[in-house]
């Protein structure tokens, strides 16, 4: 889930409306000042305040500034007081922006208010079909006897006559991939959040799973930290509500073999859960004494496995990952301590697969940007607290160290599946013209 600006003016997801220009004699600072004393009482108050690094990400994109800064006390819930200090603000084509200074509250009065422009869905849809196609492919090739070597000219001849067979793996992980992004959706559109549609990213041939996920962007700032815990925790506790079940339907159909001793062939990691479900349906754990489970026997098992992943990497607890927003959503600035600690953990999970040297870049660029709410004044009840903990227990279940490992030599594909050269087949590809 994404929640930020585009990088480009023509790009953005949505437009910052300028306030009116301010009436002679500083009148619209004596609205905003009557407006605020309504719910605050005020100790201070400066107006034109620099306060730009206390902005959310998405006020921050679009330039926007602080034109009044007041400290005081709240005369009412926090909630509350937003909520209406929010309506009359709306007048002024401002937005109000609630901290919490050294036991004191402060309010900023921003110029301008993000207000979300249509957009077409057509794109979503063209990648929600490819991305159909390119799972698909990947269950066919769990779902066809396993080949050695095949030319590029037969195997998409063979592939495609067989394309049906690859459904039991597409329909799960789009349902869990699925479920995941829409968990987010209907979270962020119960609190009245502007949201796109899912967009899912296919990704054919050189992937084992055959897409890389799926994201939806948040076109407007989060209220405040229950909104945020709620869109964040909603779409990876829904996308597991459909992958643990198949995981173990899956494994009830799957079967154990010999590893082979001396055959290149790609394992799939353990995370605790995982190394449970195989306890559950098999009476051992696996992989013991040279014998493992076949993940790629069923479709099932192997869409669930790779659900309980996604859901895992989606929760790892920094920036705008979905876990970064339920951190943020319990422990509020605090959450950034935990920045440099995550990064040297992932560092030393390099040393255990380079998988992790992708996410490692991506966080040292990324991972410091959290989706900041406009209200941090407000505290999650306890039942949200209960949410968050309890995702970040479940974090610490699904998340697996070394998600993929070979014993030999590199192939992107469970065992036994069909093996496809990607590297012919871009060669036969370019020959032909």
């Amino acid at each position: 889930m994404q929640n930020e600006a585009a990088t480009s003016r023509e790009t953005r997801p949505v437009v910052c409306t300028p306030a009116p220009e301010p009436e002679p004699g500083d009148h619209l600072h004596d609205q905003l000042q009557q407006m605020v004393a309504n719910v605050m009482e005020i100790d201070e108050a400066t107006f034109e305040a620099d306060e730009q690094e206390e902005l959310p990400l998405m006020m921050r994109a679009f330039g926007t500034r602080s034109v009044a800064r007041f400290v005081g006390r709240l005369r009412m819930d926090s909630e509350v007081a937003y909520d209406q200090l929010d309506a009359r603000f709306k007048t002024l084509r401002h937005t109000p922006i609630f901290r919490e200074e050294r036991g004191r509250h402060v309010i900023l009065a921003l110029k301008g208010r993000i207000e979300p422009q249509p957009r077409s869905w057509w794109p979503n849809l063209i990648l929600f079909i490819l991305t159909v196609f390119s799972v698909l492919l990947v269950g066919t090739q769990l779902a066809l006897p396993p080949l050695t070597r095949i030319s590029p000219d037969e195997v998409w001849g063979y592939l495609f006559s067989n394309l049906w067979r690859g459904l039991p793996y597409a329909l799960s992980i789009m349902l869990i991939l699925g479920g995941h992004e829409l968990g987010h959706y209907f979270a962020a559109r119960r609190h009245g959040l502007a949201v796109t549609l899912p967009y899912f990213i296919p990704l054919p041939i050189v992937s084992p799973f055959g897409t890389m996920g799926a994201f939806i962007q948040l076109r407007q700032p989060m209220r405040n930290r229950k909104v945020l815990l709620d869109v964040g925790a909603a779409g990876p506790l829904t996308g597991l509500v459909f992958a643990v079940p198949l995981l173990f339907i899956g494994l009830a159909q799957a079967q154990t073999g010999s590893l082979p001793p001396n055959t290149p062939y790609t394992q799939e990691g353990d995370s605790l859960l995982y190394a449970f479900a195989k306890l559950v349906i098999f009476g051992q754990l696996l992989p013991s004494n040279g014998v493992d489970v076949m993940i790629d026997s069923s479709q099932l098992a192997w869409a669930g496995w790779t659900g309980l992943l996604v859901s895992a990497l989606n929760l790892i607890p920094i920036g705008q990952l979905d876990g970064g927003h339920i951190i943020y959503a319990l422990f509020g600035e605090r959450a950034r301590i935990l920045y440099y600690p995550l990064i040297l953990v992932m560092i030393g999970l390099v040393f255990v697969t380079q998988v992790w040297l992708l996410w490692v870049v991506l966080l040292l660029v990324f991972g410091r940007v959290y989706a900041t709410p406009l209200d941090m004044i407000t505290p999650l009840d306890k039942p949200r607290r209960w949410v968050g903990v309890l995702s970040l227990v479940i974090f610490l279940l699904i998340f697996v160290p070394a998600p993929m490992t070979t014993n030999r030599t590199p192939s992107m594909l469970p065992r036994n599946s069909i093996q496809i050269e990607p590297a012919a087949i871009v060669s036969q590809l370019f020959s032909d013209q």
